[in-house]
């Protein structure tokens, strides 16, 4: 049996149509591939956007910022040691971009100690983003990183 040059076009658009279906539906079925959003209400978070930013700005006019650091046994975020600890109230979310179910927070609670650890425990290896939000003084701030834990 002979094809000519039409047949053979047909045939080659079946081919590659069956071939994108079959990832569409393989990516939509599997769990693996999850499609999530980062934010659950996206829009009610985006309307506070002048807020966060107004925070973001405080965090930035300070003279002396909190400091994350990467340590071997977790994250630590060091205050100023002019900052008097009893005074700073807050939390620290860490967001796992690639898995929503490891998302956690943390309330920032310093007794004498002016740094927080989060131990390396509770952190699956990869990349985090951290916001830190807290207030001391009656104002509020917000600090956005970005950490690669091994």
């Amino acid at each position: 049996m002979k094809i000519n040059w039409g047949t053979g076009i047909v045939i080659a658009f079946g081919l590659f149509i069956t071939f994108i279906l079959f990832f569409v539906f393989k990516v939509q079925s599997d769990s693996k591939y999850d499609n999530e959003l980062v934010v659950e209400e996206y829009y009610k978070h985006d309307a506070h956007f002048a807020e966060e930013m107004t925070r973001v700005q405080n965090a930035a006019d300070l003279p002396q910022r909190p400091i994350i650091n990467n340590k071997a046994n977790g994250i630590e975020v060091e205050f100023p040691k002019t900052f008097e600890t009893n005074k700073i109230k807050g939390k620290v979310s860490l967001y796992r971009p690639s898995n929503k179910k490891l998302d956690f927070e943390i309330p920032i609670s310093l007794s004498n100690a002016t740094t927080l650890l989060i131990p390396k425990k509770s952190l699956a290896g990869g990349r985090w983003d951290i916001n830190m939000e807290w207030q001391y003084n009656g104002k509020s701030y917000l600090s956005k990183e970005t950490v690669y834990v091994r």
